[in-house]
């Protein structure tokens, strides 16, 4: 055995063999540990630009213990908020804080801070448990291998942590970044979009981790362009578009802007004229235009209810529906509704 890891099997600061607490320090809870009270990141009129580029407008949040979804489509500035809610940017305008104490220039918010960038920056050389012991280390917890081998264990990387991280599938090294975020113990952890690469199991695995830590009182943001991610992970989402902060609150909230916005369908038929004629008798359609090549557009005020009431109607009228496709449905319509409304 050597000297370290025979460090490491001393019992902590502040604990004797027999398990009896002593006067002294007290150990960091371990990962997976309930914490009560929690942290929280507040951001107060928060601006970033760069040159003429508007990257962040004028942003105003907090997170508090739990899970929170930031989402927006890619180039809403997601990125950017992240950097400087971990440190790493200084706002032009505006203070970011976490626990009252801001975070630019000021090492000692790291202690209690974890970050998964959106770019990848893990040595290939390394093995998965090489890469995320160096994390501990640097953090010079009291057991850097027991820290190590916790956080390997909670990301489901035990069986391949002796392989070099240059073998590892996308999905892999996300999950070893995140173990490497985790390996501190950190109050609050950022993770930009954590799920790029993964499959729907290493996804599913990834969601429970991040759902426990907020169950134990972490604050955890993650950011993402998929609605769905945030739909199972969170309950509490801010949407960002084009740098500013369009929606923040409860999710259900949220998916009711997004499903009672005006929505645009196109639709084929056995009889579009006769279909048309029908339609502009209901209440949630707002304009019915013929294509002269076949179909017709229809604006509605009601997703829900339209889609309710279009079976009913093709079916009162004889009328065979062939096609029927939303043409308004991207995240940049759904979220630039959200900034005007």
């Amino acid at each position: 055995m050597s000297v370290s890891e025979a460090n490491e099997r001393r019992p902590p600061a502040g604990r004797s063999a027999g398990g009896a607490e002593q006067p002294g320090r007290q150990p960091a809870p371990a990962p997976g540990s309930d914490r009560r009270g929690g942290s929280s990141v507040e951001l107060t009129g928060v601006s970033r630009w760069y040159g003429n580029v508007v990257a962040v407008n004028d942003v105003t949040m907090a997170l508090r213990p739990g899970v929170t979804g930031l989402l927006g489509p890619n180039g809403a500035g997601k990125t950017t908020l992240l950097h400087m809610m971990s440190g790493f940017l200084a706002p032009s305008r505006g203070t970011v804080t976490l626990d009252g104490t801001p975070v630019w220039r000021h090492p000692p918010v790291y202690r209690t801070l974890g970050l998964v960038s959106e770019r990848e920056a893990v040595p290939g050389f390394l093995t998965g448990h090489e890469f995320v012991l160096s994390g501990a280390r640097l953090h010079k917890l009291p057991a850097p291998r027991a820290a190590a081998r916790r956080a390997v264990e909670m990301v489901d990387l035990v069986e391949a942590q002796h392989r070099r991280v240059g073998t590892y599938s996308k999905g892999m090294r996300q999950r070893i970044r995140v173990a490497a975020a985790l390996v501190h113990d950190p109050a609050v952890l950022l993770l930009d979009e954590p799920f790029n690469g993964m499959d729907p199991r290493q996804r599913l695995h990834m969601m429970e981790v991040l759902h426990q830590l907020g169950e134990d009182g972490r604050t955890v943001l993650f950011s993402s362009h998929i609605l769905e991610e945030v739909a199972q992970l969170s309950g509490i989402v801010q949407v960002i578009v084009a740098g500013r902060l369009a929606a923040s609150g409860d999710y259900r909230t949220i998916r009711r802007l997004m499903t009672h916005r005006p929505h645009v369908f196109t639709i084929h038929s056995s009889d579009d004229r006769r279909l048309a004629v029908a339609l502009l008798a209901k209440e949630p359609v707002v304009g019915v235009e013929l294509d002269p090549a076949g179909g017709l557009t229809v604006r509605t005020s009601d997703y829900g209810t339209f889609t309710r009431a279009l079976p009913a109607v093709a079916v009162s009228e004889g009328v065979r529906v062939t096609r029927v496709l939303p043409t308004d449905e991207s995240l940049e319509s759904v979220f630039s509704y959200l900034v005007a409304s």
